[in-house]
Protein backbone atom coordinates (compact mmCIF):
# COMPACT_ATOMS: atom_id res chain seq x y z
CA UNK A 1 0.00 0.00 0.00
CA UNK A 2 1.65 3.56 -0.98
CA UNK A 3 0.22 6.33 1.35
CA UNK A 4 0.48 9.54 0.92
CA UNK A 5 0.23 12.60 3.71
CA UNK A 6 -0.64 16.06 1.29
CA UNK A 7 0.01 19.05 3.66
CA UNK A 8 0.00 22.79 3.38
CA UNK A 9 3.11 23.86 5.24
CA UNK A 10 6.46 23.02 6.01
CA UNK A 11 7.40 21.90 9.43
CA UNK A 12 9.94 23.62 11.62
CA UNK A 13 9.50 22.00 14.89
CA UNK A 14 12.16 19.35 15.73
CA UNK A 15 10.64 17.89 17.99
CA UNK A 16 7.48 17.29 15.71
CA UNK A 17 9.72 16.00 13.19
CA UNK A 18 11.60 13.78 15.07
CA UNK A 19 8.48 12.26 16.15
CA UNK A 20 7.27 11.45 12.23
CA UNK A 21 10.27 9.96 11.51
CA UNK A 22 10.04 7.60 14.33
CA UNK A 23 6.77 6.58 13.13
CA UNK A 24 7.66 6.45 9.56
CA UNK A 25 10.75 4.52 10.28
CA UNK A 26 8.40 2.18 11.81
CA UNK A 27 5.77 1.86 9.15
CA UNK A 28 8.63 0.90 7.09
CA UNK A 29 7.55 -2.72 7.15
CA UNK A 30 3.66 -2.00 6.22
CA UNK A 31 3.20 0.45 4.13
CA UNK A 32 5.08 3.10 1.80
CA UNK A 33 4.30 6.36 3.87
CA UNK A 34 5.49 9.81 2.04
CA UNK A 35 4.89 13.32 3.32
CA UNK A 36 4.10 15.86 0.21
CA UNK A 37 4.39 19.25 1.66
CA UNK A 38 3.11 22.52 -0.85
CA UNK A 39 3.87 25.86 0.20
CA UNK A 40 1.31 27.98 2.25
CA UNK A 41 -0.40 31.04 0.97
CA UNK A 42 1.33 34.25 2.71
CA UNK A 43 -1.12 36.12 4.02
CA UNK A 44 -1.76 38.70 6.73
CA UNK A 45 -2.94 38.42 9.81
CA UNK A 46 -6.45 39.70 9.74
CA UNK A 47 -8.55 38.53 6.59
CA UNK A 48 -11.53 38.82 5.08
CA UNK A 49 -14.06 36.02 4.42
CA UNK A 50 -13.72 36.10 0.63
CA UNK A 51 -9.70 36.93 1.15
CA UNK A 52 -9.84 33.64 3.64
CA UNK A 53 -11.58 31.33 0.44
CA UNK A 54 -8.65 32.72 -2.19
CA UNK A 55 -5.94 31.58 0.61
CA UNK A 56 -7.66 27.96 0.52
CA UNK A 57 -8.65 28.15 -2.81
CA UNK A 58 -4.77 28.79 -3.75
CA UNK A 59 -3.83 26.18 -1.46
CA UNK A 60 -6.34 23.62 -2.46
CA UNK A 61 -5.25 23.89 -6.03
CA UNK A 62 -1.36 23.41 -4.58
CA UNK A 63 -2.76 20.09 -3.03
CA UNK A 64 -4.45 18.76 -6.04
CA UNK A 65 -1.24 18.85 -8.07
CA UNK A 66 0.13 16.57 -5.82
CA UNK A 67 -2.86 13.94 -6.11
CA UNK A 68 -3.22 11.75 -8.89
CA UNK A 69 -6.83 10.67 -10.36
CA UNK A 70 -6.46 7.36 -8.99
CA UNK A 71 -5.44 7.68 -5.18
CA UNK A 72 -8.59 7.46 -3.17
CA UNK A 73 -8.29 10.43 -0.89
CA UNK A 74 -9.05 11.20 2.80
CA UNK A 75 -9.08 14.56 3.81
CA UNK A 76 -8.91 15.23 7.37
CA UNK A 77 -11.93 18.02 8.15
CA UNK A 78 -13.07 18.90 11.29
CA UNK A 79 -16.73 18.18 10.45
CA UNK A 80 -15.36 14.81 8.87
CA UNK A 81 -16.45 11.47 9.91
CA UNK A 82 -14.86 10.99 13.70
CA UNK A 83 -13.68 7.18 13.76
CA UNK A 84 -12.07 5.05 16.22
CA UNK A 85 -8.75 3.65 15.75
CA UNK A 86 -10.19 0.28 15.26
CA UNK A 87 -12.49 2.17 12.87
CA UNK A 88 -10.00 3.59 10.56
CA UNK A 89 -7.64 0.22 10.33
CA UNK A 90 -10.65 -1.53 9.58
CA UNK A 91 -11.55 1.18 6.90
CA UNK A 92 -7.77 1.11 5.30
CA UNK A 93 -8.07 -2.94 5.61
CA UNK A 94 -11.35 -3.01 3.44
CA UNK A 95 -9.51 -0.23 0.86
CA UNK A 96 -6.53 -2.91 0.39
CA UNK A 97 -8.65 -5.51 -0.10
CA UNK A 98 -10.83 -3.61 -3.17
CA UNK A 99 -7.62 -2.69 -4.88
CA UNK A 100 -7.09 0.49 -3.51
CA UNK A 101 -3.52 0.60 -2.91
CA UNK A 102 -2.91 4.38 -3.34
CA UNK A 103 -4.26 6.58 0.10
CA UNK A 104 -3.42 10.35 0.41
CA UNK A 105 -4.56 11.94 3.49
CA UNK A 106 -4.73 15.63 3.09
CA UNK A 107 -4.11 17.94 6.00
CA UNK A 108 -5.21 21.79 4.91
CA UNK A 109 -3.29 24.66 6.44
CA UNK A 110 -4.32 26.67 9.08
CA UNK A 111 -7.59 28.22 7.38
CA UNK A 112 -8.46 24.63 6.91
CA UNK A 113 -9.16 22.95 3.12
CA UNK A 114 -10.79 24.08 -0.30
CA UNK A 115 -14.17 23.43 -1.30
CA UNK A 116 -12.49 22.02 -4.22
CA UNK A 117 -10.16 19.54 -1.92
CA UNK A 118 -13.30 18.72 -0.13
CA UNK A 119 -15.48 17.68 -3.20
CA UNK A 120 -12.44 15.62 -5.09
CA UNK A 121 -12.04 13.58 -1.06
CA UNK A 122 -13.72 10.32 -1.34
CA UNK A 123 -13.98 10.42 2.30
CA UNK A 124 -13.99 13.12 5.27
CA UNK A 125 -12.04 12.25 8.07
CA UNK A 126 -11.78 14.51 11.84
CA UNK A 127 -9.93 13.56 14.80
CA UNK A 128 -11.71 15.79 17.29
CA UNK A 129 -14.56 18.51 17.94
CA UNK A 130 -11.40 20.46 18.61
CA UNK A 131 -9.27 22.29 16.50
CA UNK A 132 -5.28 21.40 16.22
CA UNK A 133 -2.38 22.93 14.77
CA UNK A 134 -2.15 21.35 11.07
CA UNK A 135 1.72 20.34 12.21
CA UNK A 136 0.63 18.62 15.17
CA UNK A 137 -2.03 16.30 12.77
CA UNK A 138 0.90 15.39 10.93
CA UNK A 139 2.40 13.51 13.58
CA UNK A 140 -1.17 12.16 14.74
CA UNK A 141 -2.27 11.17 11.90
CA UNK A 142 1.03 9.16 11.37
CA UNK A 143 0.97 7.67 14.50
CA UNK A 144 -2.84 6.78 13.91
CA UNK A 145 -1.68 5.12 10.53
CA UNK A 146 1.24 2.95 12.53
CA UNK A 147 -1.25 1.56 14.92
CA UNK A 148 -3.57 0.53 12.22
CA UNK A 149 -1.16 -1.38 10.83
CA UNK A 150 -0.29 -3.00 13.95
CA UNK A 151 -4.09 -3.65 14.45
CA UNK A 152 -4.63 -5.11 11.40
CA UNK A 153 -1.83 -7.55 12.12
CA UNK A 154 -3.04 -9.01 15.24
CA UNK A 155 0.30 -7.20 16.90
CA UNK A 156 0.40 -5.98 20.29
CA UNK A 157 0.18 -1.63 20.91
CA UNK A 158 -0.33 0.34 23.94
CA UNK A 159 -3.83 1.64 23.99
Amino acid sequence: MNISIVTVGKLKEKYLKQGIEEYLKRLGSYAKVDIIEVSDEKAPEELSEVEMGQVKQKEGERLLAKISPDTYVIALAINGKLKSSEELADGLDKLATYGKSKIAFVIGGSLGLSDEILRRSDEQLSFSKMTFPHQLMRLILVEQIYRAFRINRGEPYHK
